[in-house]
Parts: structure tokens; sequence; C-alpha cells
């Protein structure tokens, strides 16, 4: 490797370096706290969970097939 895409690399990986040390960290644990009360706060209006009525539904046939 040539020696000064070698140090390019460097000067790339200590960037990167220096970014996610500036990052705010938390406790996974912590973090899945957060997340599970925020996905019980939603599951009300989740479309995945509440399932989707046929009236709204854009993606259903409007007309039944007339072949089969």
């Amino acid at each position: 490797m040539s020696r000064t895409k070698h140090t390019s690399q460097g000067r790339r990986a200590v960037e990167q370096l220096r970014t996610e040390a500036g990052l705010e960290r938390m406790k996974v644990s912590q973090a899945a706290r957060e997340l599970l009360q925020f996905c019980q706060a939603h599951a009300q209006s989740d479309p995945l969970l509440t399932g989707v009525p046929a009236s709204a539904n854009p993606f259903k046939d409007k007309n039944t097939c007339s072949i089969l």
C-alpha cells in the first residue's frame, strides 16, 4: 500500500473514532426499557398489531376475479 493511501485511511479512522467518542451512550437495559414503553404507548395505532380495516386497505383487490 502506498504511504499516502495508508495515511489517508489512518486519518479517516481517527476521524471516525473522534465522532464515535463524542456520541452520548446509554445502557442497553435503559434503551430496551424506553423502547418497550414507546411500543406499548403506540400499540393501539400500529396497523401491524391492530390490523387494517378492509375498507381502508389500499392493497386489497376491489373486485374479485371473474375467471375463478
